[in-house]
Formats: structure tokens, C-alpha cells, sequence
């Protein structure tokens, strides 16, 4: 929608030029006529849901809502002709407006409107959001001396009965607790409350609840693209690694003990519907390794889906050979790895995933699913919510086709966490998709 936008105004201005070059006129009072009549179809357009409204479209709208007041006032006082019409500065003008609506069409375009992936459930799904102060650690990003605060989002299933499984959510890096929506969404349609979590100076961005805004740490920045350059010697690289497992599985574990506490005692409809029995954590990137480790930790987790990580807890690094290998410790609680192309292609290649390996007999019972043709953001809503920010993030286009992606994703990871915590159907996912 954006980009048509953009190539209808673009035309027009070229093809209003020409005409008052042609005619040697400034064709004011046909412009301001033409400036009210766009605002106004931009407005049915609008009301009639054709054009989705959100804060990508609220420059637009400015913009075509000046144009027409001052379009509107000018015929109103029926202003006449006075400026001398020169072929350069229509040229000009012209110019200027073009570079004026790819300015104010650019979010339209960076975030376009999409239509949502199928939800396939019978719940009607609410969310709401919560700040969780975590008494016992500070801050170590900051040196105020703070607690750690934790920011989450709920997904559940609306005006019900009974209770639900709990999932867990962590993003990967420089990710926000709403990578995954469509996933969450669909999830809490069947019946299960997913909370998904923002981890402070990890995520992008994250907004707790009386207002304040933190943004990615940039050191931790740094890291992270300092690691994947290949900078760091292996233990450095080993060392950053489980610093950052800590403080992911610190948040998730905060996170699981505090909506447990409160299932016992807050009367908020949300923790009263949660089965306490049942909990599954899921996450992509780094949270998917995270995750990793918190089911082994765990006695309470009873099952992990594992979204295009390295099983960073499963890493030993040996001094002697400068190196990493893989934990001999089996691991018992029911997993499924989805991969995409970016890490299917090391498995058996880069050091730090040498525990993913699919010979690894310490994982011999877990799931293993691989999508043909994905990127690493694939497997997360990016790719609708933001095509254009997806595609320079993990360097081009994904070859799958998106809405495919993403849906049978949330298809197999419904399933998967069906057959483990509800006890629903068989699970046997299909190698490649």
C-alpha cells in the first residue's frame, strides 16, 4: 500500500508539472481543488478500514490534512494568481513534494499493513502487560543501584473457565517480547496463557508499566556483534556466552516463581486460569538457548521448543584444546528444534553449535524440524510486521514464502505443546518443510 501510495504521488507531481509547463500556468485553483479531494478520499479510505490505520499513517494523514486546509482557505478567499509562472521553480515544487511524501509515506513503507496469520483456535484471546521488580538482584547495566524490573506480556484465553497451561517466552537479541505475537495469539486460542518476557538492555526496546523506556544496552550490542565477527578468543567467546545465559534464565526463572506466587494468591483471572502443572518455555535466538537450559534446570518445565539457537548450556569449553564440545550429560525433557537455513547450515561446521548436532545421542529424543528456505527472522513475525527491516537485519530476502513460514510454525509448536502438556494427538513433525 505504501509503495503504491508513494508511486501514485510520484506520478502525479511529474505528470502536474508537465501539464502547467505545457500550458505555461500555475493551475493553483485546480491544485488546491485536487489537494482537498485527496484528503478526503484518503479519510473514506480510512473509515472504510481499506487503509488500516496505525501510527505509520499518522505523517500521511498531517501532511494531506494541511494540504487541504490550506487548499480550502485559499479558494475560500478566492486568492488570485499574483506569482509569475517560471518553469523552474514548478520543477522545484514539484521536487519538493515528491522528497516531502517518501518522507512521510517511509513508515507506511518500513511498516506496512499486513493481514494477521490464521488463528486457528476457539478462545477469544486478551493480552494485558505487567512490571515484575526483582528484589533480590540490581542492576548491573545501570549504576543506580536499582532493582532488576522485568517487563511482560500476556496472551490467554478470554472470558473462560477452567485453567491453562503456562508458556514461557524469551526473544532473541535485540529482539522485544512481541517478536512472536502471532504465535502467542494463536497458543492462547487453544487454551494456553503464554507470557512472554522483555529482557532489559537485551531487547531493543522495553516499556514498563508507569512508563519509562529502556533501550539496548550498548555494550551488550557490542558483544554480540563483536562474537559473531569472530573477535573474541573461544574462552572470551565462552565466558560472554554464559553471562549471558545467566541473565536470561535469571529473568525466566523470576519470571516462572513470580506467576507461581501469584497463582496462589493474586485474584487476577490470569494467574487463577493457570495450571501451575503444566509449563512449557519457548524462544527464538538466544532465547531459544536460554530455554534450552531452563529445561534442564528445571523440574517444573515439561517441554521446550527451541526456535533457531545453539544449545549454549550444553557447551564445555576445553582448555587444552582451545575448544568447545558437547556436554555428556543426557537430556530428558521433551524438545523441539526448529531450524531455519542460517543455522541448519552450521550445524555440523560451527563450533558453538556442536551440541545441536543431530548424532548428539544426549538429545536422541528430541524433535528436529528444518524450514527449506528460511532466514533467522523467518521463524519470527518480522517478516510481516517489517519486510524491508527483516530482510537488511538477516541480509536478504528469505526464499520461503512467508505466511507459510510463520503459520506452520505456530502449527507445529501448538502441536508439539498439545501432545507434551495436554496430552492431545501424536507428535512426529516432518524433517523438512
Amino acid at each position: 500500500m505504501g509503495i503504491l501510495l508513494l508511486l501514485t504521488a510520484v506520478i502525479f507531481e511529474i505528470a502536474f508539472a508537465i501539464y502547467c509547463i505545457a500550458t505555461k500556468q500555475n493551475h493553483k485553483k485546480l491544485k488546491n481543488w485536487i489537494r482537498i479531494a485527496v484528503f478526503i478520499v484518503f479519510a473514506i479510505l480510512t473509515v472504510s478500514s481499506v487503509i488500516v490505520w496505525s501510527f505509520s499513517w499518522v505523517m500521511l494523514a498531517i501532511l494531506l490534512f494541511l494540504l487541504a486546509v490550506y487548499g480550502t482557505v485559499s479558494l475560500i478567499l478566492k486568492k488570485k494568481n499574483i506569482k509569475q509562472y517560471k518553469t523552474s521553480t514548478i520543477v522545484w515544487k514539484s521536487i519538493m513534494m515528491i522528497l516531502i511524501f517518501v518522507f512521510v509515506l517511509s513508515p507506511v513503507i518500513i511498516f506496512p499493513q499486513y493481514q494477521s496469520p490464521k488463528v486457528t483456535g476457539e478462545y477469544e484471546v486478551a493480552t494485558a502487560t505487567d512490571t515484575f521488580i526483582d528484589k533480590s538482584r540490581i542492576e548491573d547495566f545501570s549504576d543506580k543501584g536499582d532493582n532488576r524490573i522485568v517487563n511482560v506480556e500476556f496472551w490467554y484465553p478470554k472470558n473462560t473457565d477452567g485453567t491453562y497451561p503456562l508458556l514461557v517466552f524469551s526473544h532473541g537479541a535485540y529482539g522485544i517480547k512481541t517478536s512472536n505475537s502471532s504465535t502467542y495469539t494463536e497458543l492462547a486460542s487453544h487454551g494456553y496463557i503464554v507470557v512472554s518476557i522483555d529482557h532489559p538492555y537485551h531487547s531493543f526496546y522495553t516499556r514498563s508499566e508507569d512508563g519509562i523506556v529502556t533501550m539496548i544496552s550498548p555494550d551488550f550490542k557490542n558483544e554480540v556483534e563483536n562474537t559473531n565477527k569472530g573477535l573474541y578468543s573461544n574462552e572470551e567467546r565462552y565466558n560472554i556466552i554464559q553471562k549471558w545465559m545467566k541473565l536470561r534464565t535469571d529473568d525466566m526463572n523470576f519470571v516462572i516463581d513470580t506467576i507461581l506466587t501469584k497463582a496462589k494468591s493474586d485474584n487476577d483471572p490470569i494467574y487463577q486460569h493457570i495450571n501451575t502443572e503444566k509449563i512449557g518455555v519457548f524462544g527464538h535466538s538466544m532465547g531459544g538457548a536460554a530455554s534450552v537450559l531452563l529445561g534442564r534446570e528445571r523440574d517444573d518445565v515439561s517441554a521446550v521448543v527451541n526456535i533457531d539457537a545453539p544449545f549454549f548450556s550444553e557447551l564445555i569449553y576445553n582448555k587444552a584444546d582451545d575448544n568447545f564440545m558437547a556436554s555428556s550429560k543426557a537430556y530428558t525433557t521433551p524438545l523441539f528444534n526448529i531450524y531455519s537455513d542460517d543455522v541448519w547450515r552450521q550445524l555440523n561446521r560451527t563450533p558453538v553449535y556442536v551440541a545441536n548436532k543431530l548424532n548428539n545421542k544426549q538429545f536422541e529424543g528430541a524433535y528436529t524440524t528444518h524450514f527449506k528456505g528460511a532466514k533467522h527472522l523467518s521463524l519470527t513475525d518480522l517478516p510481516l510486521f517489517s519486510p524491508i527491516l527483516a530482510n537488511i537485519l538477516q541480509g536478504g530476502k528469505a526464499d520461503i514464502d512467508k505466511y507459510y513460514c510463520i503459520e506452520t510454525e505456530n502449527e507445529l509448536i501448538l502441536k508439539f505443546f498439545d501432545f507434551e502438556l495436554k496430552g492431545i494427538g501424536h507428535f512426529a513433525p516432518k524433517e523438512t518443510y
